[in-house]
């Protein structure tokens, strides 16, 4: 039996992929084997993201020919969409997609090994209108499952290289999208991440639907459906129709991820962000109203070129009022082929740092915070795996539905179930619980 073998950088929606490429690759009689061992296939997902990302993806293509000379290497995914000649390059690779057509990837094995000719199968990105169907009916990865539905971006934000590596907004259809979820209910998964590129953009490229409507028959239609988490959605995309949804469901959970990248409007009109900070915060405002005790986390990009300490001030004044409840927080850093890396008075690398280390102590407090609201409170949570650090494996970890880390005693029969969860002590990153009791429909033992 052949064998392929993995490895993903990168993204959630890269993670996705690789699973969705692992079916056709699994329904076409192929056994999946770890990246570090022998295989027969090697499949490289990678990312572009940033230029770091396209030297560590560099770095897992060489591996890979070195594990074995004589497999077939196969490179995909963002860097492999943007810059396929730099790939075809590295003595060794022998097959490339970029980031469609995936399903093709099993005829350039077979056509490879009968030509031995590299393929290099990239097509023009921008010229694709439609969404590439990959099914995914279950994940390796037990507890949360993430349901792709969209593609692509058409922000081109001064500082991103995405819109090229992904190609403009394509909607998965909507019947595809329930279809899936319910495979992945039916599969065990009580939660479900909507994912994408632009993933609050769903339905922009739809004349009668949008995602408001499909959060509706989501909630309607998947049976057996516990929780639906949205992986990130823009500050622009929370209309009030989306607010309204989230307000009367009992399946959106109390947590968005809503990116800020700047809390200064001078700086957001250099990234081509295309909202102002009074706009943020009254998004913020009104949808705070309709679910008291929201989770708010974000990104945010210091140091972008021309960030002077004023506009520094801004975001961190911004961030403190607003109270999110976590960040990610990035130096801005190049992105070789973006407007943004070709503007003057880049800030320098020692100033970037300081105030990263500024904006992540004041994201360590308000994340304290925000967990303190909820001492001695019972929430529910779904249990995802074993606390590493605990030697009794009593202890597992899970997330409650407003993104709180709980590690509390559990048992294996209780992963990617809902259970009731007392915080006894609040922190972070972690929290600590009792366990109550496993939620009623769960039917078993205890």
């Amino acid at each position: 039996m052949a064998t392929v073998a993995f490895h993903t950088l990168g993204c959630k929606v890269n993670h996705y992929e690789t699973e969705a490429i692992w079916q056709l690759f699994k329904s076409n009689g192929y056994e999946r084997v770890d990246y570090e061992q022998t295989s027969d296939v090697y499949v490289i997902n990678t990312c572009t993201v940033t230029n770091t990302g396209d030297k560590k993806s560099r770095q897992v293509i060489r591996r890979a020919i070195r594990k074995n000379p004589d497999a077939v290497i196969c490179v995909t995914g963002c860097y492999a969409q943007t810059s396929p000649a730099e790939i075809m390059a590295i003595p060794g690779v022998d097959i490339v997609v970029g980031t469609q057509d995936r399903t093709k990837m099993l005829d350039y094995i077979d056509q490879y090994r009968e030509e031995r000719q590299p393929i290099n199968g990239v097509t023009n990105i921008m010229k694709n209108r439609t969404y590439e169907e990959l099914d995914v009916p279950a994940f390796t990865d037990r507890t949360r499952a993430s349901l792709k539905i969209q593609e692509g971006c058409n922000n081109f934000c001064t500082f991103c290289i995405i819109p090229w590596a992904r190609g403009l907004m394509r909607s998965r259809d909507p019947e595809e999208v329930i279809k899936q979820a319910q495979q992945l209910v039916d599969a065990g998964y009580k939660e479900i991440v909507l994912t994408g590129i632009h993933t609050g953009g769903y339905g922009e490229d739809m004349k009668d639907y949008n995602l408001a409507m499909l959060l509706t028959d989501l909630e309607a239609r998947v049976k057996g459906l516990k929780r639906i988490r949205i992986s990130s959605i823009e500050a622009s995309q929370l209309t009030d129709e989306v607010i309204d949804v989230i307000d009367r469901s009992n399946m959106v959970v109390r947590h968005l991820h809503i990116p800020l990248q700047s809390g200064s409007n001078t700086v957001l009109k250099r990234m081509r962000r295309k909202y102002t900070m009074e706009f943020f915060a009254e998004r913020l405002e009104k949808l705070k109203k309709a679910l008291p005790g929201l989770a708010v986390t974000s990104d945010v990009i210091v140091g972008f070129p021309g960030e002077t300490e004023e506009e520094f001030m801004e975001t961190y004044r911004f961030i403190q009022e607003q109270k999110f409840s976590e960040l990610h927080v990035f130096p801005y850093s190049k992105r070789t082929g973006t407007p943004a890396a070709r503007m003057d008075d880049q800030v320098d690398e020692e100033v970037k740092n300081e105030r990263v280390h500024r904006l992540i102590s004041l994201s360590d407090q308000l994340a304290k915070e925000y967990a303190s609201d909820y001492q001695d409170e019972v929430l529910e949570v779904i249990p995802e795996e074993q606390y590493k650090e605990d030697p009794t494996g009593s202890l597992y970890v899970g997330y409650t539905d407003n993104y709180l880390k709980v590690i509390f005693p559990a048992n294996e029969e209780m992963v990617g179930k809902l259970v009731k969860v007392k915080i006894t002590e609040s922190g972070y990153p972690y929290n600590k619980g009792e366990f109550v009791r496993v939620m009623a429909d769960e039917h078993m033992p205890v």
